[in-house]
């Protein structure tokens, strides 16, 4: 794996000392595609650069869209994973890229996360396949006061998983790469708002 484009295009993204089985890595080619959507899709960025974008990766695993963010410009970006292996991967990819400095790193469980401390732009959830972890998880980002108001959420997802969204949820596009089905969210009002940071 490694950067798609950006200040780092061409690092490698290491895989850490995950068993095969605990994480499943975005392909390049979807990762590719994601970030081009969000470049260059209305439903994505709207012509807005990754410049100032606070991003918050999700299920992180390796780091590797927070990382991608961050190559392309992004403010900040808080890594997310239960797994502590993932959060010491993220770390460790991060220093490499000499990012630590606009990354932070939070153990802890994605269905259950506690108030947050700012508001996130760009968020990127990507759970395990079959996991039952996607509503679970929107939920609590939004009753946190995870969510910018204007905030775009890319969430990916096995095809042939059936995705029931929370209320106020809205899905803006969608592909399918593969086996991996990408959607694009945010929340449209009368949601936007509520119990905000």
């Amino acid at each position: 794996m490694r950067i798609i484009s950006g200040k780092h295009k061409g690092r490698r993204i290491e895989l850490g000392k995950h068993n095969p089985a605990d994480i499943r890595p975005t392909s390049d080619f979807a990762r590719e595609a994601i970030f081009n959507i969000l470049a260059h899709s209305k439903h994505g960025l709207n012509g807005h650069s990754f410049e100032d974008q606070r991003v918050l990766d999700v299920f992180c695993g390796t780091g590797a869209f927070g990382l991608e963010a961050l190559s392309r410009g992004a403010a900040e970006v808080t890594f997310i994973d239960q797994a502590r292996e993932a959060i010491v991967t993220a770390r460790q990819n991060a220093e490499r890229l000499g990012e630590t400095e606009h990354a932070d790193f939070l153990l802890a469980d994605a269905t259950k996360l506690s108030r947050a401390r700012k508001t996130y732009s760009l968020i990127f959830l990507d759970p395990p396949y079959f996991g039952k972890l996607i509503v679970p998880t929107l939920k609590s980002l939004h009753s946190g006061g995870w969510i910018d108001k204007d905030a775009l959420i890319i969430l990916e997802h096995d095809a042939k998983e059936t995705i029931e969204l929370p209320e106020g949820f809205s899905v803006i596009d969608e592909r399918r790469y593969g086996r991996a089905m990408v959607k694009l969210l945010n929340i449209p009002s009368p949601l936007r708002g509520e119990g905000g940071a």
